[in-house]
């Protein structure tokens, strides 16, 4: 009889030691809140996890137990070894030493000099047993962590835990359920079916944190009758939903909120297109004392607060003749759409454009203007 995903997955666990677990860029509260939990419970059955992701991490997260080893990059995963052949002459002393901006090796043979023949490059095995990915439809979307170290991917076994309907299956093992509220519920279900005892007050409170941010504290309609009981579940296991729910909607640190308060005030409206704008000069960003890092989150913010849009997008200058665009939309067709014609980056959950042209509203009307030709062409934009 052939194992189930979650039982093979359970087998790669009890047979692995370094873990290597990774979420998006700009991760999500589902994201942060299942990867968190996994590093927990691994470290309670003795593993070394390690998580890892290439960007801003929100200051909304603040709360959660932070983790041990966070990387933003995939560095010293693989030894690279300079064998020689000893059979026909031995090795008597290797030496190092750095000079003129070059790390020398210095080998002394036993005999004679060192034949090249003799000499040879060898990449190690990764150090790695497992890769786990969370809350990514595509490789591409953990961005540089991939695209820095493809090798990785075909070298060691990968596990993919995700509930979005685009997701390519690119794992080993794939615990992709489209019908779960987020992957966060995904792994709490594994997590009770096979290692409910390691499911503490820890553990509860960042898988909690995953359900709420993913179903907007239950009220979206991915909410499912899963995700409630399993809700249930770990708040008799010791989860705060109401600390979860005030770091995640009502807590901000001041500077997003200054940030926040600058952008409302140059809203623009584009009606026919249901899209919010926003443009965020130099000056915004000195005077709140935010980064362009946080502005994923404002994003975000413009989503929640205007319930009509459809379309958000934020615009700032990444150098004194260019321009950045961050889209984001209700609809991932509609972004698929977009992205499709524009020369852009498809990060997790938006878009970011850059434009040659450092003039702010004349780039947000050329963009706007672009996406209504756009979607005229594939959408009813009423």
């Amino acid at each position: 009889m052939s194992l189930s995903p979650q039982e093979q997955f359970k087998t790669f666990l009890e047979n692995s030691k370094d873990i290597l677990i990774l979420i998006p860029e700009n991760p999500s509260a589902d994201a942060v809140g299942s990867a968190w939990a996994l590093y927990h419970l691994l470290e309670k059955k003795q593993l070394q996890p390690t998580i890892a992701f290439s960007n801003h991490l929100s200051a909304k997260f603040d709360f959660l137990t932070k983790p041990g080893r966070i990387l933003t990059e995939i560095s010293g995963a693989r030894d690279f070894v300079l064998s020689f052949d000893t059979t026909r002459n031995k090795i008597m002393q290797i030496r190092q030493e750095e000079k003129d901006g070059r790390f020398n090796i210095l080998v002394t043979p036993e005999k004679g000099s060192v034949d090249p023949r003799d000499f040879s490059f060898i990449l190690a095995r990764f150090k790695y047993d497992l890769v786990i990915t969370i809350d990514t439809s595509d490789l591409e979307g953990l961005g540089k962590l991939y695209t820095n170290n493809t090798d990785l991917f075909f070298e060691v076994p990968v596990v993919n835990i995700d509930h979005h309907s685009g997701n390519e299956n690119f794992g080993q093992i794939n615990l992709v359920d489209i019908t779960a509220s987020s992957s966060s519920e995904i792994l709490a279900g594994f997590f009770e079916t096979f290692y409910a005892a390691l499911i503490d007050e820890n553990v509860s409170t960042c898988l909690m944190t995953g359900l709420i941010g993913a179903t907007e504290s239950f009220q979206r309609k991915n909410t499912t009758p899963k995700a409630l009981a399993l809700a249930a579940t770990l708040m008799n296991r010791g989860a705060n939903q109401q600390e979860v729910i005030r770091w995640l909607y009502k807590t901000q640190p001041l500077p997003i909120l200054k940030l926040w308060g600058r952008a409302m005030a140059k809203i623009n409206l584009e009606k026919d297109l249901h899209m919010v704008w926003a443009e965020i000069t130099v000056e915004d960003f000195v005077q709140s004392r935010a980064k362009q890092e946080d502005l994923p989150l404002i994003l975000e913010k413009l989503e929640e607060n205007y319930s009509e849009g459809k379309i958000f997008m934020l615009l700032h200058n990444d150098t004194p003749q260019s321009s950045v665009a961050l889209i984001k939309t209700t609809d991932p067709e509609t972004l698929q759409k977009i992205y499709a014609h524009f020369d852009s980056l498809l990060l997790h959950g938006f878009l970011q454009i850059k434009i040659g042209n450092s003039n702010l509203n004349e780039v947000g009307k050329a963009i706007a203007a672009r996406i209504k030709n756009t979607l005229a062409e594939t959408l009813p934009l009423g």
